[in-house]
């Protein structure tokens, strides 16, 4: 069974940073694309970055593109978002999914199968 577990949400002021990761278990896909999204209040889910664990090869969306790095450890099966630079309009549940590895690049939500619980973001004025 398959689970993604987030980790790393807080509470934080404007301009400050976090880091999230995200620790897989199971059996997923030997070349698989690991994401985030994001989904505000009210809002549509949105992909904020993504990558293949098998080249490393990084994707970013638009809304965070240039204060986001995503990262991972493939020892410790998990991916990391560092964020930096936050802002009030980042608030948001964050959530990791996981992909077979051609997804990557993509951010239709159903492309993805495995999702996690989510870890709160808010950020602060």
């Amino acid at each position: 069974q398959v689970q993604l577990v987030e980790s790393g949400g807080g509470s934080v002021q404007a301009g400050g940073s976090l880091r999230l990761s995200c620790e897989a278990s199971g059996t997923i896909y030997s070349s698989r694309c690991m994401a985030w999204f994001r989904q505000a209040p009210g809002k549509q889910r949105e992909g904020v970055a993504s990558l293949t664990n098998t080249r490393g090869t990084t994707y970013y969306g638009d809304s965070m593109k240039g204060r986001v790095t995503i990262s991972q450890d493939n020892a410790k099966n998990t991916v990391y978002l560092q964020m930096n630079s936050l802002k009030p309009e980042d608030t948001a549940l964050y959530y990791c999914a996981a992909a077979p590895g051609f997804i990557c690049g993509s951010w239709n939500r159903g492309n993805y199968n495995y999702w996690g619980r989510g870890t709160q973001v808010t950020v602060s004025s």
